[in-house]
């Protein structure tokens, strides 16, 4: 069974920074790309970040760039979006998600495992 359970969300100030983590059980993080999305309320769920299987390429929605970073750690089996100068428009719930298939994508319909959801809210 496939497990991904997301931490570390909570309440920060405009400017703050938080750490996500995702531990993934059941399938290896190593092997699979992993992607970051997040959904705000009355929006449609939208791409974040994503981490080739590999761990060469990162891609990352222009409204986070330079101040969201992905990463993995292959031994933990944790996915992981650090995220600096945090705004009140990164408000929302946050989700991890497993891609089985190879190469790497922006697409949700593209994932087929997800976790639970984590909430982040930023206050101005």
């Amino acid at each position: 069974q496939v497990q991904l359970v997301e931490s570390g969300g909570g309440l920060v100030q405009a400017g703050g920074s938080l750490r996500l983590s995702c531990l993934v059980s059941g399938l290896t993080v190593s092997t699979h790309a992993m992607g970051w999305f997040r959904q705000a309320p009355g929006k449609e769920r939208e791409f974040v970040a994503a981490n080739s299987w590999t761990g060469s390429s990162q891609y990352y929605a222009d409204s986070v760039k330079g101040r969201f970073t992905i990463s993995r750690d292959n031994v933990k089996n944790s996915v992981y979006l650090q995220m600096n100068s945090l705004k009140p428009e990164d408000t929302a719930v946050y989700y991890c998600a497993l891609d089985l298939h190879v190469g790497i994508s922006t697409t949700p319909s593209r994932y087929e495992y997800w976790g639970q959801g984590t909430q982040v809210t930023v206050s101005s």
